[in-house]
Order: structure tokens, then sequence, then C-alpha cells
């Protein structure tokens, strides 16, 4: 009997499938694995870099495709189908837009932006809760540059827009603020969900995220999920459709993914 649809999970990682301060997924871990066993495509879209992704699929047991650095790059679509693509770049490299910022955005509002990298070892572990290699992975990035900006929303605001006025974007995470190219996680998760259907008639998009930056992979998803986050307001949102746990990650993953496979009657 030939399958209705193919179910294409996006999820963030860190708080939404990670634990926000452990970064430890052993209680779902099984769970996860049983869903690919099922045919469900799950892909990781995060502001993580490939090494992070990697070794997170290193730890799972089973190699995913995968979405880094805020939809800069795209990994492991020939996992899905071995005629699509290994890896899709979508971004120019951080040396490029670090030229562009250097050059366009004034020193006074520049000043206001302190770049991780040039922080020192103790307080970029700080920051990101890794040390050692796991920092190493955290900093490896291709495409994004992560800062603290210290100045008045009038003078992000300023930034904002020089940067947007430049094709570039200021995204901002749960621990930093990363520099990107005009690129983010709705517009990745379009590109795969192109791709895929060259090969698959009909799809239904799940999208699971913690924070105010994945709203809009959720809101552009069929099924938007939303796992507890303590700093987060949920009478705030506006999202059709949304599935809520009151649970953190990430035993609060497995439960709202339940929800939408149920209403895609797809119990796993």
């Amino acid at each position: 009997m030939k399958k209705k649809f193919t179910i294409l999970i996006f999820t963030d990682l860190d708080g939404s499938l990670l634990h926000r301060d452990t970064f430890k997924f052993d209680p779902i871990k099984l769970y996860i694995r049983k869903l690919v066993n099922n045919g469900i495509i799950i892909i990781p879209n995060s502001s993580k870099t490939e090494k992070e992704i990697e070794k997170f699929n290193e730890e799972l047991g089973v190699e995913l495709p995968y979405i880094s650095e805020n939809g800069s790059s795209i990994h492991g679509l020939n996992l899905i189908n071995k005629n699509f693509p290994n890896k899709i770049i979508l971004s120019r490299e951080k040396e490029e837009l670090l030229k562009i910022f250097n050059l366009k955005v004034p020193e006074k509002i520049k000043n206001k932006c302190i770049l991780i990298s040039k922080l020192d070892k103790k307080k970029q572990e700080e920051i990101f809760g890794q040390k050692d290699d796991k920092l190493k992975n955290v900093l490896s990035r291709n495409y994004t540059l992560p800062l603290l900006f210290i100045g008045k929303k009038t003078e992000k605001n300023k930034l904002l827009k020089i940067l947007n006025d430049n094709s570039l974007t200021l995204q901002d995470g749960g621990r930093v603020s990363n520099l990107c190219d005009k690129v983010n996680k709705v517009k990745s998760m379009n590109k795969v969900i192109k791709i895929l259907k060259k090969t698959e008639d009909k799809i239904k998009t799940i999208a699971v995220g913690d924070n105010y930056n994945d709203l809009d992979m959720l809101k552009n998803s069929d099924i938007p999920c939303l796992v507890f986050n303590d700093q987060f307001k949920l009478d705030q949102i506006n999202i059709n459709n949304l599935e809520f746990s009151n649970k953190p990650s990430p035993e609060g993953w497995a439960d709202v993914i339940k929800m939408a496979l149920a209403k895609l009657n797809h119990n796993v």
C-alpha cells in the first residue's frame, strides 16, 4: 500500500530537542530512532555548526540530514534520495561578511558589538556552556559570526538597518546574536521541501522550536510545535494549529511530536 504522504520534521535543537543546559537527549533517543525507522524524515534546523550537528548525529546513532548555522547550509539530502545533493551552500563565507561589517558599520555602533571570537576562552565557555572539543565545535563557523550586542535599542535598530542595506542580517539566539547573510531557517526549510517535491507527491511538515527565533519556521509548517520555555510568553504567540508541551526539552519534544503525529493519524 502506497503511503499517503511523506512527513518531514524540521526541528530546532538547543532547548527544543536537546536539554537547554546539559544538551543531553537520552530520554528520547530511542523514540527518535523509532520515528526514523517508521519512515519519518527528521531534519535538525539549527544555529549549530556542521561539526556540532555531526556530533549530535553520532550520539544519536543515526545519520540525519540537517540545516546548519541558521539556514546557511543544507547537508545530507542524498541520505533521503541518492540523486539529491549532499551539500547546498546558501550563504557567503564569514570572512566576506566580516569585511562588509567592518567597512559599512560606523565605529560607534561597531564598538557595541562584541565578537565572540575576540573573547578569551573562559568567557566563551561561560557564554556557550561548553568546553574543550565541544567549544571548538561551537566556534567552528563557516558562515556566521556570533556576537554580543551591548548597545541601546535605538543603536541596535541603526545596526539592523545598515546590515539590511548591505544584504546582511542579525539573528538573535538563546545565547548570542549571529551576524548572517540573508538566510534563515524558513528559506532553507522551503529549499528542502522544494527539492523533495521532485520525488514526493504529498508532504506534511512539522516544525518544532522553543523560542522567538523559531516562530517563522513554525508559522510556515503544517503543524507548528512549541516546547516549554520559561522565558517565553505563550499568550503573546498567535499561531494557528499550534501544539504546545508544558514539559521542557527533551521530553517536551517527544510530547509535541506525538501530538502532531496524532493530528496526521500517524501514531508512533
